[in-house]
């Protein structure tokens, strides 16, 4: 289960690979990439094929990041996350945050299931949008539903 301070470990941390932003300026993961780069994080894309991402070099994997990253956002489809976790392990990679918004989102079982066998912090499944200071509405009223069902990391 997902704690407060994982997520807060997370955010606390200013660099990181964010795993799968589109190579469309209109979808949601973009928005999200906006929003982190608007709040000072320094955002290292990684998208296998796609050159750039809102003018930043965009990575194939995260073992090609340099200087290497210790914290990866995963915006990948279930499939995928699993190779993405052994990647980012192989990497060094010691928090992964596996975005969900709606329905399974990246997370997967066998890919948390490999976190917690290395070691590695693991947010399975929650929006960063929800935890952001002052983000948009819509976002915190999500928040406040969560608390009011008792689903809100603790």
């Amino acid at each position: 289960m997902t704690t407060r301070k994982q997520i807060d470990d997370f955010l606390g941390q200013k660099r990181l690979a964010v795993v799968g932003v589109s190579r469309s300026p209109k979808d949601f993961t973009r928005a999200l990439f906006r929003e982190l780069r608007l709040r000072g994080y320094d955002l290292v894309p990684v998208n296998p094929g796609v050159p750039e991402v809102e003018g930043i070099r965009c990575y194939d994997r995260v073992q090609d990041v340099s200087p290497p990253v210790e914290s990866a956002l995963l915006l990948t489809k279930p499939p995928v996350t699993d190779q993405v976790v052994r990647e980012c392990a192989q990497a060094g990679v010691r928090r992964i945050w596996m975005f969900r918004a709606a329905g399974p989102g990246a997370v997967s079982h066998g890919a948390a299931a490999l976190c917690e066998a290395k070691g590695v912090s693991m947010i399975a499944g929650e929006c960063p949008f929800m935890f952001l200071p002052g983000a948009a509405l819509f976002h915190r009223v999500h928040g406040f539903c969560r608390k009011l069902f008792g689903t809100y990391p603790r």
